[in-house]
């Protein structure tokens, strides 16, 4: 059996009466050469009948260009990861570009990361924040190697790569001397599983500690427990340490999914919030202003917004890849709402 042959820019241009070249104009979506509508319109017609797509590879080929940008995440269902996807997505669809996903979260796969982009499978790539397994060093060489980069990090120099900081560390003070300044003595701490393991990795927990070293208050190894990573566990975390003869009397959860979970289950417990159990998240949800009472939280101004991040992602791929690179910062502030 003949397999058929798949058609050619060459079969549009001669069923639409146009030349090779009028065609690789309009099917590549080119605006520097003015092409009259009914042109296009016939040799958009053509490539339709004919099952017509252009040759994406042999394009990439010739350009050096992908036209892919990559997003490496830590995890999936983040909801900060959602949004900085999106808008990523967003500013993707007008550059004419798609978005690969990776994610890492063990050293393999951080490996395999880098070779990936070493290989160049994408004109330039996103570091989202809270990646354990990228370091500086690796992220220096893949910039060195002329990948663009936008890193997102509150400790990566901008070496040959754009850096945007979310500063941590004053919000967070202000919310434990918050929980403190009213009373709070027993405060726990729902913390993602590397921060529980390695408390000099994190922000958070780097605040919690010294805020209980700045107000006296003595430290309870059992009120540091994991639960932040989803909704779920946060629930049971909390609800666990509710549950125990000496309960605490406010929760500070590194998410705010996991602010939201505590919320429920103090509900659950039959804990008033904030009068037996204050509450207080991380990341400034919208979800956090629609619970019941509402949560506080430490996080962005204002709610996610990577619409920055984005551009700045694709001016680096218009313009090469400069010698030094740029460095935005954004510092997290306190909003403090009804559940504390």
């Amino acid at each position: 059996m003949t397999r058929s042959r798949q058609p050619t820019s060459r079969d549009v241009a001669a069923l639409a009466g146009v030349s090779v070249a009028t065609v690789s104009y309009v099917m590549n979506g080119r605006t520097d050469r003015r092409i009259p509508a009914e042109t296009r319109d016939r040799v958009l017609e053509a490539a339709g009948r004919l099952a017509y797509a252009p040759n994406r590879s042999a394009r990439s080929l010739r350009n050096r260009r992908t036209e892919q940008v990559c997003l490496v995440v830590g995890s999936i269902g983040v909801p900060a990861y959602d949004q900085l996807a999106q808008d990523i997505h967003d500013r993707a669809d007008e550059a004419g570009y798609g978005v690969l996903t990776i994610v890492v979260n063990s050293p393999a796969r951080a490996a395999k990361a880098v070779e990936l982009l070493q290989q160049r499978i994408a004109d330039g790539a996103v570091i989202a924040p809270d990646i354990r397994f990228l370091d500086g060093a690796e992220l220096t060489g893949l910039a060195r190697g002329g990948l663009p980069m936008v890193v997102m990090s509150n400790t990566a120099p901008p070496d040959g790569f754009d850096v945007v900081r979310a500063p941590q560390t004053p919000a967070c003070d202000a919310a434990f001397d918050h929980l403190f300044g009213a009373g709070r003595r027993r405060v726990a701490f729902v913390g993602h599983r590397y921060e529980v393991d390695d408390p000099s990795s994190s922000e958070r927990m780097s605040a919690y500690l010294a805020a209980l070293e700045r107000h006296g208050a003595e430290p309870d190894p059992s009120l540091v427990v994991t639960g932040a990573d989803d909704r779920v566990a946060a629930y049971h975390a909390v609800t666990a340490l509710l549950d125990r003869p000496d309960p605490p009397d406010a929760v500070f959860a590194a998410s705010a999914r996991a602010g939201v979970s505590a919320i429920w289950a103090a509900r659950d417990a039959g804990a008033g919030v904030p009068g037996e159990l204050a509450v207080v998240g991380a990341g400034n949800l919208p979800e956090s202003l629609i619970t019941r009472p509402a949560l506080s939280t430490v996080g962005p101004a204002t709610e996610d917004d990577f619409t920055e991040v984005a551009r700045l992602l694709f001016d680096r791929i218009d313009a090469g890849v400069p010698e030094r690179g740029r460095e935005l910062s954004d510092p997290w502030a306190f909003h403090p709402r009804g559940s504390s």
